[in-house]
């Protein structure tokens, strides 16, 4: 969080007094960063689904949809971390779930308890209920697009998760068999790619457990923290 938040300060003394004397700061107070109106750039719309192709940074945490040459929809990803890096390559979207959930990662259940684990894991008496990971767009098996909280470092297992509030949108914008190419960096980087809205509300506190294994974040996606 500290290179993300900015601290303004008040000079205690008057401007003369302060140019002959150490400073003194009375008062700081910090200023959270905004989070942005939209969470993507958009420019256009697709009319011809079978003319959409993706284009994925890693370096930039950004996801560049194209309608042929032009750019339509452009937005923020959280991506894998160095030990459960994102797979970079030529893939094909496949298998698209609006309604997903994990089959690795998720909840033991029973009764009220409700405890963080892998399926591999699985307790005997409990139940196992996956993590949200909705407006699934596979690219390749056990990865795929879904939305999520889209921190500014590495943090998914491999996965690129799109804010809550537009990963619906991207959902219907792909079709299967698009085209998904993810490398370190692309040259849209430089250009289009220089001011895209990044979310900051990544680390506020998800919704209780026993929200999460409901429908909610299921139906209600961009209204449910995970």
């Amino acid at each position: 969080m500290t290179s993300w938040i900015h601290v303004t300060c008040r000079l205690a003394l008057p401007l003369a007094t302060a140019l002959l004397s150490p400073v003194i700061l009375s008062s700081c107070k910090t200023v959270e960063p905004t989070q942005p109106t939209s969470m993507a750039i958009r420019n256009g719309t697709v009319t011809n689904p079978a003319n959409v192709s993706v284009k994925v940074s890693l370096n930039n945490r950004a996801v560049y949809v194209f309608e042929g040459t032009e750019p339509r929809f452009i937005a923020a990803v959280a991506i894998g971390t160095p030990s459960d890096p994102t797979p970079i390559g030529s893939f094909k979207a496949f298998n698209k779930l609006p309604r997903k959930r994990s089959g690795t990662y998720g909840f033991y259940v029973k009764g009220e308890e409700i405890i963080p684990g892998k399926r591999s894991g699985l307790p005997a008496g409990y139940s196992y209920v996956g993590y949200p990971m909705p407006w699934w767009v596979e690219f390749k098996t056990g990865y795929g697009f879904h939305a999520g909280a889209v921190w500014p470092t590495p943090r998914t297992h491999g996965c690129l998760r799109l804010h809550r509030t537009i990963a619906k949108e991207f959902f219907e914008m792909v079709p299967a068999g698009a085209t998904i190419q993810i490398d370190h960096s692309q040259p849209e980087d430089a250009t289009i790619g220089k001011d895209i809205p990044r979310p900051t509300d990544y680390s506020e506190p998800d919704h209780p457990r026993s929200v999460l294994i409901t429908d909610a974040p299921l139906d209600r996606t961009s209204e449910i923290l995970f």
